[in-house]
């Protein structure tokens, strides 16, 4: 299940800087007539196969080239897509969505090839669940019929709550009321596809390489595709909202992270018109004196990366270790305290300084997997839910804070007090130390370095070396990738603990972070802590994955109380930070850019597909550098407009409701 979905974190470095730009065609008060986005991106995609792919690396193109159902307005409200209406039955169990009638299919080409009519979502759905798309877990137990035809047990897709009422109507019933189903349409597993089309290209639908195996109904076309050199894209002029789309060409240049300081050089230059800068760099200094004026922080964004445990690791094609330290290591990561030990060694805030400085490294730390923020339980913070809920797990958690922006968990007492514990356990079981803990690390990628040495000097300060030891296993792109990102089963991941995965949520609801680990689900991502094979290996049921289990069961069948729902899933939220199997260490967002974006056109989400920086629909630019005290003042503007817009849209749902 990747969505924002398992994210690389070299692939999202630069997303993550809420800043893409454009340059050529000059603007004016903000227009981009005739305007050219310019940037780079990071991953070439494995495939274009939208429907059946979910990494970030394939939806931040086909985002832009396919619609949905609704898409996210500048302020985070869904609005019509494809779907200019929608109805939701009294038990909120059936949603109807009309399509409008001036929505077409393209070919690459821009040739017209057919309406997209309701048909086109039954088909798409149909394919996904014939050859088990990887997102399918955000609908395999939504819609009504659909699980059992996954499993095989029915045979008979029109026993599947999704049907074709007319050409222009599409209609979904659910196995239970779920208040977050629109957000969920914002997903490619429920995008359409023409089914002559697809038919017609069999396997090769989607193929990386080849844009013409797509059809599109989105913004944009793909002009141009030349892995790891660039790829390009021209504005659908016949696209049914083209008047929102304010960028006519985007182009994106591949970047390996080996050079920061060409991103700004390009900025500078005019070839790109926004930079990540790095306060690390030995230029920085430079861009301080021309550009101190115009460096913009971000904000956090809804993206949580992690640090992953792989708890029965089979591959061991990248180590310097002997078998015996294979043996001690495996020991020693099933003992929790020493997990625990890991957690509350790790520096994020030295670790984040390595990539946006130290005057923003403690506002990108983020420590739990769900964010603080996310939803609210009866008017608190999730995050103080699980707070809550975390100290009857024992003295160790009295005092932690999960709020964005503070490292609650980085205590070097408590390392070395979950450490000793953990040392006098493993002892006697025949470990012997130090522990050999294997990190992949992409050579080519100065920060991501930079980074890796951060996480490995303070859990060897902490621990001691003679203890722990860190070995960074130097890798280049193709082979760092296949270690995690790309591997798709526990036996091919490649690490001990990965320190290079992030998660972006797929709809408004906590099940979309905690469900990834839940590894009784079919498709979940269970397997990139190494487990395979449910909930009953051996590693699965030394950590207690059952317990994990159990307490995400019981807050998914909560159904009619929200408040009662959410406490249940900050329960598990909480013994996912006890059991430290994996280690929250930053949020997207939250680094520093220089751009020439005109602030807040852009459509803004925290989950889903459509929007920035996933998409570019409605981003608009401007011909010079935007100042950071004006971007400031257009946020404050922003947030006081977003709260009533977002108020006025809460209450609209009432008109939706038969």
């Amino acid at each position: 299940m990747q969505k924002r979905k398992m994210i690389a974190l070299a692939g999202i470095s630069l997303l993550a800087a809420g800043a893409l730009a454009a340059c050529g065609g000059k603007s004016s008060g903000g227009s981009s007539e005739n305007s050219t986005y310019s940037y780079v991106y990071t991953t070439d995609p494995e495939s274009l196969n939208y429907l059946l792919t979910n990494k970030t690396s394939t939806s931040e193109i086909t985002s832009n080239l396919v619609d949905g159902l609704l898409e996210n307005d500048k302020y985070g409200n869904l609005v019509p897509s494809l779907a200019e209406d929608w109805k939701v039955s009294k038990d909120g169990l059936t949603y109807t969505y009309t399509l409008r009638k001036d929505a077409k299919w393209y070919t690459v080409d821009g040739e017209e090839y057919a309406d997209v009519t309701a048909q086109d979502f039954v088909a798409g759905l149909k394919y996904a669940a014939e050859n088990e798309a990887s997102a399918l877990y955000i609908v395999q137990n939504s819609i009504k019929g659909l699980d059992a035809y996954v499993k095989g047990e029915t045979t008979d897709f029109s026993t599947v709550g999704v049907k074709a009422v007319d050409d222009h109507t599409v209609q979904y019933t659910l196995n239970q009321a779920e208040p977050f189903w629109n957000s969920k349409t914002t997903m490619n597993i429920l995008f359409p596809v023409n089914q002559e089309f697809l038919t017609a290209q069999g396997d090769k639908f989607g193929t990386a390489t080849d844009p013409s195996t797509l059809l599109y109904n989105g913004p944009y076309l793909i002009s141009a595709m030349t892995p790891k050199s660039s790829i390009e894209y021209t504005k659908n002029e016949n696209y049914w909202d083209a008047e929102n789309v304010k960028i006519n060409e985007v182009k994106l240049t591949y970047y390996d992270g080996s050079d920061s300081d060409s991103l700004y050089k390009g900025f500078d230059e005019g070839a790109y018109t926004m930079a990540r800068v790095f306060p690390n760099s030995s230029i920085y200094s430079d861009v301080k004196e021309k550009y101190g004026d115009n460096i913009v922080f971000s904000q956090q964004d809804s993206t949580t990366f992690y640090g992953l445990f792989n708890l029965d690791r089979q591959n061991y094609a990248n180590t310097s270790k002997t078998e015996e330290q294979k043996s001690d290591t495996k020991a020693a990561i099933l003992n929790k305290d020493f997990r625990q030990a890991v957690t509350f060694a790790f520096d994020r805030v030295s670790f984040n300084a390595q990539s946006v400085g130290k005057d923003g490294a403690e506002a990108k730390v983020r420590t739990s997997l769900v964010p603080s923020t996310f939803v609210s339980v009866d008017g608190t913070n999730f995050g103080d839910v699980v707070e809550k809920e975390l100290v009857s797990y024992g003295s160790e958690w009295a005092d932690v804070q999960l709020d964005d922006g503070k490292d609650g968990l980085y205590n070097v007492e408590k390392a070395k007090a979950e450490f000793a514990k953990a040392k006098e356990a493993l002892t006697a079981e025949g470990v012997t130390f130090p522990i050999h803990l294997d990190v992949p690390t992409l050579q080519s990628n100065e920060v991501l370095v930079a980074s890796a040495q951060s996480f490995k000097d303070s859990i060897e300060s902490t621990l001691g070396k003679d203890n722990v030891t860190i070995d960074l296993q130097m890798l280049d792109e193709d082979a760092y990738n296949a270690a995690s990102y790309f591997a798709e089963n526990a036996s091919q991941l490649n690490y001990d603990i990965s320190i290079s995965t992030g998660w972006g949520p797929d709809f408004e609801d906590p099940s979309t972070y905690l469900d990834i680990f839940d590894s009784s689900i079919k498709g979940s991502h269970s397997y990139v802590i190494g487990v395979d094979g449910g909930s009953d290996s051996a590693a699965a049921k030394t950590v207690g994955l059952n317990t994990y289990n159990d307490l995400l069961a019981k807050a998914s069948s909560e159904t009619a109380d929200i408040t009662a729902r959410y406490t249940n899933y900050a329960k598990a939220q909480a013994w996912l930070v006890d059991a430290s199997i994996i280690i929250p260490y930053n949020s997207g967002g939250a680094t520093p850019s220089l751009r020439k974006i005109v602030p807040f056109t852009d459509a803004y989400g925290t989950v889903g597909n459509k929007h920035y920086p996933l998409t570019y629909k409605g981003l608009e630019l401007q011909a010079e550098s935007v100042v950071a005290k004006d971007y400031e003042a257009a946020r404050q503007k922003w947030l006081d407009e977003k709260a009533e817009s977002n108020k006025k849209a809460q209450e609209a749902l009432a008109d939706h409701v038969e």
